[in-house]
């Protein structure tokens, strides 16, 4: 006998609460857990961080995502687009079959706790394929725990599936000339997820050029998150009205370090209904890779 299938997402639902997955998994309904868990991507500590954490206690039934290897193909096989690239789309296709994920699965994504190291990355690379059905747990494990909820240890076995079959939709990814093409308009249509001192310039942790994109304006993902959680939407759209003075996305191009926390800040976009957005993959680890490319300092675009 299959398992029930879960009710009909809400139109442009992209997170689930602790409650209802709790819920869902109660009643035996279909769905694919994958815990996304990663090291920082700001640099240093133990790359093998997301796996080990996985090791000592996940959700019921969650498979390992690993951001390096499943998530993003070798930086040095991709020279120029940045610490996270795009993934083979052969590789990360066999990886969804080796997850038992099909175009009809239901997927729910999870990290530590807001979705930025890496949920948001797996919901937007799905989200590339066509793939609808896939939600970010809003809290992570840090809410699943709080809930008085059980971590488990098992190492789930799932029967694999073939590839999964589509393609990314280019027209969903910018590139580093699309972003060069648009330097000079009014200020606006590039957001940058970055900390506020990493966009200034004033510090760079990880990458060798310090600064932002001319033109961009900044809006950290983790303003649009409290306590591990996305902010109610009112409070979303307020936030982004506050640094663009409207709150329309449609076109506006997201950055980060490496194409990760800027899937987080789609995702909260997401949330709040405010749709049309699109992730530059290289960020700015690809972006200072061409030394002719230029760099501006300071609080403001």
């Amino acid at each position: 006998m299959s398992a029930p299938t879960i009710p009909p997402l809400a139109p442009g639902q992209v997170v689930v609460d602790v409650p209802t997955l709790q819920a869902w998994l109660q009643a035996g309904h279909a769905l694919r857990l994958i815990d996304a868990r990663c090291a920082p991507v700001t640099g240093g500590g133990d790359r093998a961080a997301g796996r080990k954490a996985w090791q000592a206690g996940h959700l019921p039934g969650a498979l390992h995502a690993d951001l390096d290897l499943d998530l993003a193909a070798p930086a040095a096989s991709t020279p120029g687009q940045g610490r996270h690239p795009l993934p083979g789309q052969e590789a990360f296709n066999a990886a969804l079959g080796r997850w038992a994920i099909a175009p009809d699965t239901t997927v729910v994504v999870y990290d530590a706790a807001d979705g930025s190291m890496a949920a948001a990355r797996l919901w937007w690379l799905l989200r590339l394929l066509g793939h609808t059905r896939v939600l970010v747990l809003d809290g992570g494990v840090a809410a699943w725990t709080a809930a008085g909820l059980a971590l488990h240890t098992d190492t789930p076995v799932v029967a694999p599936l073939p590839p999964y079959p589509g393609r990314f939709d280019p027209s969903q990814v910018v590139n580093a000339d699309q972003v060069l093409a648009r330097l000079g308009q009014a200020p606006g249509w590039l957001l940058d997820a970055r900390a506020p001192a990493r966009f200034a310039g004033e510090q760079e942790p990880v990458d060798p050029v310090a600064g932002h994109v001319p033109g961009a304006l900044n809006l950290p993902y983790a303003a649009l998150v409290e306590q591990g959680r996305l902010l109610p939407p009112a409070q979303i759209r307020a936030r982004v009205q506050q640094v663009l003075g409207h709150a329309n996305v449609q076109d506006t191009v997201l950055m980060c370090g490496s194409g990760v926390t800027a899937c987080h800040l789609l995702l909260a976009l997401e949330s709040a209904g405010l749709h049309g957005a699109r992730v530059y993959a290289g960020s700015w680890s690809g972006w200072i890779a061409d030394s002719l490319r230029p760099v501006a300092v300071g609080a403001t675009g």
